[in-house]
């Protein structure tokens, strides 16, 4: 791509993102977003376009915002039931997955540059650069990485949109789907099997926020080791 047609896209996926984050500032997201009934509320102000705006948010809260999509695909489950929710959600984070995949991939360095922190992305960039497909799935997959970011890193690498595409659509939708049929409380299951199901998510949930570095570090430590076990 010759010079002046990635600087004019890259300008105009800055602006973009700028329009975005304002829209997400003045509109009130931000402080919506500390809390679940808040955040429905902000969502159903907008009806009837509500559907609309929650896509948006998502696609936006994966683009520009470090923001779990797990937390609102909770309020969308209970403002609009699990299903419309988890569709809404996940077609919003993969759409946003690509295209930030898709833009790292065509701008570069100076794109992924303006989004990841230089020591976020030292950190994964060598298990990415020769482990990409393998961590990206283990990342998926786990709630304490920083999925959003992973994918315009992953757009520096070497692998394939196509196998990028592919891993996204099957290792991303049941962290949303978990979270949405919490939300929407209609996974037609009886009090005595929910409650226990709620305590295990909220273990889980303590589990990994006390231990999600430690884990992150044990499987980016075994996949060096792999990695320079090959090479020897």
């Amino acid at each position: 791509m010759k010079n002046r047609q990635k600087l004019f896209l890259l300008a105009a996926t800055l602006l973009l993102l700028a329009g975005g984050g304002w829209f997400l500032y003045s509109s009130g997201f931000f402080q919506a977003v500390r809390s679940l009934d808040a955040l429905r509320d902000y969502i159903d102000r907008s009806a009837p376009y509500s559907h609309l705006l929650f896509f948006l948010v998502q696609f936006l809260s994966v683009v520009l915002a470090p923001i779990p999509s797990n937390i609102t695909a909770a309020a969308g489950g209970l403002l609009f039931g699990t299903w419309p929710a988890f569709l809404l959600t996940f077609g919003a984070v993969a759409a946003g997955s690509l295209l930030t995949f898709s833009l790292a991939r065509a701008l570069g360095r100076d794109f992924a540059d303006r989004l990841v922190s230089r020591k976020l992305s030292e950190k994964y960039q060598d298990v990415l650069r020769t482990k990409a497909p393998v961590f990206l799935v283990l990342a998926f997959l786990f709630p304490f990485f920083p999925d959003d970011m992973l994918c315009i890193l992953a757009g520096l690498t070497d692998i394939s949109f196509r196998r990028f595409a592919v891993i996204v659509l099957l290792t991303r939708p049941w962290g949303l789907l978990f979270a949405s049929a919490l939300g929407g409380s209609t996974l037609g299951l009886p009090p005595w099997v929910m409650v226990p199901i709620a305590l295990l998510g909220l273990v889980l949930f303590l589990l990994g926020t006390k231990y999600g570095d430690r884990l992150e570090e044990s499987i980016l430590k075994g996949l060096n080791e792999r990695k320079g076990g090959k090479t020897k």
